[in-house]
């Protein structure tokens, strides 16, 4: 006899915000790594599915080495713009629900830009990162019917390492600790999001036909420097800390100055996203127990 279907299946489990979605969801969960389904290898991901055969599918895999990318674009869009044109036509054909995850980097071009950014905003990428994750809204948008697509932003979580090795709090944690000098930039402005956070109001979301694009991150917004003291704030450290300049800084990837999203468009059908502060001291808090983290 087939196995039954299960309810839902994370691509990119290992990661944190894949790995929040494991520890939270209810019901049977097909967790998948990138050996088990790829998305750069289509046969293999429709044949995983079909076995699988999960109502909702999850997709919190992508390439995310935003500085590399400018360097390796086709490696950039097989992931997050072909790839993921295979995951969407794999879930329309199974008749599945997906959830995929984007990115505030989509946004950028618009110079002078002070207030969040809606749904309904133009989108003007200055990265190569942010047009392959742009194209991957897309194609889910255009070819899987039942579908979630939810832009997020500064995204830092306990569970697994992902493909970046650690997120921003624990860099500046580890380089705090040591008594590094630390230059982190002040001219770029987003919302720091906790990827519990962001996990659970998805959750929410999925609890409604409500099928389209959506920005779910904390409430409020700061610079990375300002997110850095922060962090050294409620963690009592004391660090040497210097405000520095993007061009100062001089990443090969050009990324947003302002790039906060709006997120009223969940008001009063999700509840309201907690502050970036608060989110924070939670995340500090939680970290501090170590059955909470997976090597």
């Amino acid at each position: 006899m087939a196995a039954s279907p299960i309810r839902f299946a994370i691509l990119g489990s290992n990661g944190q915000l894949g790995g929040d979605f494991c520890r939270q969801l209810n019901g049977p969960v097909a967790a998948l790594t990138r050996a088990q389904a790829d998305l750069t290898n289509g046969d293999q991901l429709r044949q995983t599915l079909q076995d699988v055969r999960p109502e909702v599918v999850i997709n919190c895999a992508a390439y995310n080495l935003v500085d590399r990318a400018e360097h390796e674009p086709e490696a950039a869009l097989a992931v997050n713009a072909w790839g993921v044109r295979q995951l969407a036509l794999v879930c329309r054909d199974l008749g599945c629900v997906l959830v995929h995850f984007s990115t505030d980097y989509v946004y950028g071009l618009e110079d002078g830009r002070q207030t969040p950014y809606r749904e309904t905003d133009a989108p003007g990428p200055v990265s190569v990162y942010g047009l392959s994750k742009l194209a991957g809204e897309y194609v889910v948008r255009s070819l899987c019917p039942k579908h979630f697509v939810v832009r997020t932003c500064g995204l830092y979580g306990a569970w697994g390492r992902g493909g970046k090795g650690g997120n921003f709090v624990e860099t500046m944690l580890r380089l705090g600790l040591a008594g590094k000098p630390l230059r982190v930039v002040h001219d770029q402005v987003c919302t720091p999001s906790y990827s519990a956070d962001v996990a659970a109001l998805t959750m929410e979301l999925l609890q409604t036909d409500r099928f389209g694009l959506y920005h779910i991150t904390n409430a409020g917004s700061c610079s990375w420097y300002e997110f850095a003291q922060s962090i050294f704030d409620q963690a009592n450290i004391s660090a040497d800390l210097t405000p520095i300049s993007s061009a100062q800084y001089g990443a090969p990837a050009r990324r947003p100055a302002y790039s906060v999203l709006e997120t009223k468009k969940i008001d009063g059908f999700l509840r309201t996203p907690r502050p970036w502060k608060e989110a924070l001291g939670a995340y500090l808090q939680e970290r501090s127990h170590p059955d909470r983290f997976r090597e």
